[in-house]
């Protein structure tokens, strides 16, 4: 796939514009959004996301289509798990609801930025050592069995990260508007709101390193890696305040993302394995049974696993009431000066 760095910059432009106009139409005044609004944007930027893909399938064929439109699912699968993660940091913290918009902002772009840097290394160390995809692979397995079995165990709030926060700096007890710091008495305090932002960036973090790995096991193109990541990203915080309830529904997302992530591990293994270079495996050569899954089984197994995931957990809570997590309710107490 051949993209130019006109293509290049463009794509990038348009994406840095998306995010700029979200925070002037929707985010500079800080307002909860109706779900009329929330499912209006939703489905603008899904089915944006889906012409886009229907693009490239036209301009640079069907093979590239697939692996963006399976890029772009597992991506979206991933982001809503990470919407449900942001939740949890909200509740924990107590955000506003009228300043939760301007927080989930802040933490989409960041996570863009931080999967855009983790795919420039990727693009680097897969264009250089073939090997990587081994060690991509085995990251993959690792992750899929946390996702499965150590899954939402820890108060976002209540971490190492936010007790290192709180012993270097001073913390006011209540939010003071969507202000990070203040002054009281003379002295510069930093409000709750900056500690639930560097609790959403660590959040972030966590999750470009889940998912770089996971779509580069699905098309080695940067650029279809990029725009799936972007797409999956936009419209993200108006499906929050759209779906917030059915978050708390979704109890087999894990199992289900870990299932992916297992999956898209396997084909990076059998990829390395394809192309061994590795002195120590075979000689060095090829391994002869080794193969490539064909994206369109991928796009199939991926979708189908989403699907059965969802409808399981629908399925399983109907008529149910399911906790987010045992987050603390009482905020003040835990983000005080100490």
């Amino acid at each position: 796939m051949d993209v130019s760095l006109l293509v290049w910059t463009i794509t990038i432009v348009v994406t840095i514009a998306f995010f700029v106009f979200e925070f002037f139409a929707h985010v500079r005044v800080p307002h909860e959004p109706s779900i009329r609004e929330s499912a209006r944007w939703s489905a603008f930027y899904i089915g944006l996301a889906l012409l886009f893909g229907v693009g490239i399938g036209i301009v640079s064929g069907w093979t590239f289509g697939g692996e963006y439109f399976a890029g772009y699912l597992t991506e979206k699968a991933l982001s809503i798990d990470n919407l449900f993660v942001f939740l949890l940091v909200m509740t924990a913290f107590a955000v506003p609801r009228a300043y939760q918009q301007k927080v989930l902002l802040i933490g989409i772009a960041l996570a863009l930025v931080m999967r855009g840097i983790f795919i420039a290394v990727g693009a680097t160390l897969i264009a250089n050592f073939s090997w990587i995809f081994y060690l991509f692979g085995a990251l993959l397995l690792l992750l899929a069995y946390r996702q499965a079995f150590t899954h939402g165990e820890s108060n976002p709030a209540n971490g190492r990260l936010m007790g290192f926060v709180r012993r270097h700096l001073s913390v006011t007890d209540e939010y003071h508007g969507d202000k990070l710091t203040v002054m009281k008495d003379g002295r510069r305090f930093v409000t709750p709101m900056l500690l639930v932002l560097v609790a959403i960036a660590f959040v972030d973090l966590i999750f470009a390193v889940d998912s770089i790995p996971a779509i580069f096991g699905l098309t080695d193109e940067a650029y279809i890696v990029f725009t799936a990541n972007a797409f999956a990203l936009m419209g993200l915080r108006q499906l929050y305040f759209l779906i917030g309830g059915l978050l708390q529904r979704l109890i087999y997302l894990a199992q289900g993302l870990a299932v992916i992530l297992a999956f898209i591990g396997v084909k990076l293994v059998l990829h390395a394995l394809k192309v061994n270079e590795l002195p120590f495996i075979n000689g060095g050569q090829p391994v002869p049974w080794a193969f490539d899954i064909p994206i369109w089984f991928s796009l199939v197994f991926i979708g189908t696993t989403v699907a059965v995931a969802t409808a399981a957990s629908l399925l399983k809570t109907k008529g149910q009431r399911v906790p987010v997590a045992d987050v603390v309710t009482e905020p003040a107490a835990e983000v005080s000066d100490r």
